[in-house]
């Protein structure tokens, strides 16, 4: 199998960072980590609060496209997907705490790093949120922005991102795609595995295994543009979807996702700005360009990132042709961008050496840049600190290839 991130940096932050359980498209298979200090069921973990004015809505929706068979399970039928939809809300109403995710969904997440026994899924499943599932919408129209995780991992690691966002006045949908996490839960009790993942690991060679992710990349930007049409079309499948700006749509993701972020600015027009949060290119970005569009890379120190080992980093910066910035970030691990650096530190793990950046300023710098970006973007909000270097964020390189 192909070696995407670096093993030095690899194996030491997924050690240190419990939930790191999925298999991720970025890495080779990993040996089990060291274990960590029993969690008691009594432990309770916490995502940072959003920052922004706005009180924060949730809602899951059950998606289904008639028109896709599955790729991964052609025998399942129709292509199926969840979605978690983070929208802003009127400070009254709403007594509900959004669930962070399930018990089963945890329990396979914990499991697939061998940590089921070292962690209770309950301590991961009951983290608690700053959304409400009863919330009324607030009054407005409001920029839309889509989510895509990383390979095996669940939408729900990136929840804090999302809250957030939607706390600042976007509407967020969050993607779980069948079959490429270690556990999405649909209605009726069905818990759905990482078939995809399997089908990767079982490829005879290099260049199979990465016609696989390649696949998966390509397949996620149909489910986005799909998502896209089921949430501003003219039958849509959410009961607040006006409030969605349909003229100002971006569309982000970690790892794998963030590839996928750029094969759905290549295959749908109606995408206006893309972020690659540390995901190699699977789908390389053509000469040609994404037409013109804004996108962002945000990564890893520049050489630890996966596609630094491969290129795709350096040839897709060079084919983007609108606005773009390439923006690493010192002492980060690849999943520096996501829920984890915050879970791992509440439950006292120990910090990984080769990626000492702390949850909150984690949390901060991802949390910060991304929603620049967006507002500069999707709000035409000029954003100084997308601007070059600042002193309050030393840690966050702009990249000049």
């Amino acid at each position: 199998m192909t070696t995407r991130l670096p093993s030095r940096t690899a194996v030491a932050f997924l050690s240190a960072t419990l939930l790191l359980a999925a298999p991720v498209a970025t890495a080779q298979a990993l040996p089990a980590p060291t274990p960590a200090p029993s969690a008691s069921a009594t432990t309770t973990l916490e995502l940072p609060r959003p920052t922004g004015p706005y009180t924060v809505g949730a809602e899951i929706l059950h998606l289904t496209d008639h028109e896709r068979t599955d790729p991964w399970v052609p025998e399942a039928g129709d292509r199926e997907l969840m979605v978690s939809v983070h929208y802003p809300a009127r400070a009254a109403g709403g007594s509900t705490a959004a669930p962070y995710m399930s018990d089963e969904e945890a329990r396979l997440m914990l499991a697939a790093r061998g940590l089921d026994g070292i962690v209770p899924a309950s301590v991961v499943s009951s983290t608690s949120t700053h959304a409400r599932t009863d919330a009324p919408a607030a009054r407005g129209r409001f920029p839309l922005v889509l989510l895509s995780p990383g390979f095996g991992t669940p939408r729900a690691t990136l929840t804090s991102l999302a809250e957030d966002l939607a706390s600042r006045g976007y509407v967020v949908a969050s993607v779980d795609h069948a079959y490429e996490s270690t556990g999405t839960a649909f209605p009726g009790g069905r818990v759905l595995t990482c078939t995809a993942c399997d089908v990767a690991e079982a490829a005879p060679d290099d260049e199979a295994e990465r016609e696989v992710l390649r696949t998966v990349s390509t397949g996620r930007a149909a489910d986005l543009s799909f998502v896209l049409d089921r949430l501003t079309g003219a039958r849509p499948a959410w009961k607040n979807s006006r409030m969605i700006d349909r003229r100002r749509v971006a569309v982000a993701g970690h790892s794998i996702g963030g590839s996928a972020a750029a094969s759905a600015m290549l295959a749908d027009p109606r995408f206006d700005a893309g972020v690659n949060m540390d995901g190699t290119f699977f789908e390389p970005v053509p000469r040609s360009g994404i037409g013109n569009r804004p996108f962002l890379m945000l990564g890893t120190d520049a050489g630890h990132h996966p596609g630094s080992l491969d290129g795709s980093w350096d040839k897709g910066w060079h084919h983007l042709d609108g606005w773009k910035r390439w923006l690493t970030v010192k002492d980060s691990g690849h999943f520096t961008f996501t829920d984890f650096p915050e879970l791992s530190e509440q439950l006292g793990l120990p910090v990984d050496p080769e990626a000492p950046l702390s949850a909150d300023r984690s949390t901060r710098i991802t949390r910060g840049y991304v929603a620049a970006f967006l507002d500069q973007h999707l709000r035409d909000r000029p954003q100084p600190l997308l601007n070059g270097p600042t002193p309050g964020n030393p840690e966050v390189v702009f990249q000049q290839p």
